[in-house]
């Protein structure tokens, strides 16, 4: 089966322009809403919004196309490992089945389910694992870099 890493197909002969455009970030790094500090990993949904691991502020931030500044929809209490919190989340995905974020929380060795909408808290689903990339295949198997 074919592995995603968004929900976008890229032709093989795809070519880009040699002048980007700045969908989410852009002021500097920092921690306000509309900065990123080492933005990592990043999923892009079907209707281009777009979901980046933050991990220096601890948190995944939602990037609806066109918007100036991003919105928390995991972490972003501090860094720690309670429920409510990430450590260095190093990528992010979206399972549509569960209507949920997976994330890979790195320093805190797990692999956590979050809700995509209104969630104040994630649970393991997988622990003792040094998780960096996620991705997931049609058939819903999630597959972790470790």
């Amino acid at each position: 089966p074919a592995l995603r890493g968004s929900s976008i197909d890229i032709h093989p002969n795809a070519q880009w322009q040699q002048n980007g455009l700045t969908v989410a970030g852009g002021n500097g790094q920092g921690n306000g809403i509309n900065q990123l500090y080492n933005p990592w990993g990043l999923y892009v949904d079907d209707d281009q919004t777009l979901y980046v691991a933050d991990p220096s502020n601890h948190r995944i931030v939602e990037w609806k196309s066109g918007a100036t500044s991003g919105l928390v929809v995991a972490g972003g209490n501090g860094q720690g490992s309670g429920t409510h919190q990430l450590y260095n989340p190093y990528d992010v995905i979206v399972d549509k089945e569960r209507d949920s974020l997976i994330i890979s929380d790195c320093s805190n060795a797990r692999v956590v389910r979050w809700p995509r909408r209104n969630g104040t808290s994630g649970e393991t689903i997988i622990s003792n694992i040094d998780c960096m990339g996620l991705t997931m295949d049609e058939n819903g198997s999630l597959y972790v870099a470790d």
